[in-house]
């Protein structure tokens, strides 16, 4: 006959001492009161299968005019959101700048950061798949 299993053994601890027939569960300190309906307990074990946030994915375009809007671009980087940026608005050196600062916002997050047009990225965060090379089209799109 094969022994009942026993946690302290085990663990190698020689629980000689103790008797499962002398165990008494502790007085529970509730008591329900006499009347009061007993709520059915569910012993089924479901899970939902929806999710309690959407997990809808956003695209956000931005328009950058100074360095400091990049933060505000980084933050929705760092929320999951995939961002387009336009650096029409700005000079040479401030658009090099933030795209340095979004590269490593976007390299801190999992994610990428794409050149999709002349003055235009595509930021995403690690959630976001893109696919195929637009940047090798651009020289033979502007010279016809």
């Amino acid at each position: 006959m094969a022994d009942k299993f026993s946690l302290s053994k085990f663990f190698g601890v020689n629980d000689d001492d103790y008797d499962d027939e002398d165990y008494q569960e502790p007085a529970s300190s509730v008591k329900p009161t006499v009347g009061a309906p007993q709520r059915p307990v569910d012993t089924r074990k479901v899970v939902s299968m929806r999710s309690a946030k959407s997990a809808a994915s956003h695209i956000a375009i931005c328009e950058p005019r100074i360095y400091s809007d990049a933060k505000a671009i980084a933050k929705q980087i760092t929320d999951g959101d995939a961002v387009i940026v336009n650096f029409a608005r700005v000079d040479e050196s401030q658009a090099q700048r933030i795209v340095d600062f979004l590269n490593g916002t976007a390299f801190a997050v999992g994610g990428e950061i794409k050149r999709i047009g002349e003055q235009i990225f595509l930021c995403t965060p690690h959630n976001f798949e893109v696919t195929g090379d637009v940047a090798a089209n651009l020289g033979t799109q502007f010279t016809s």
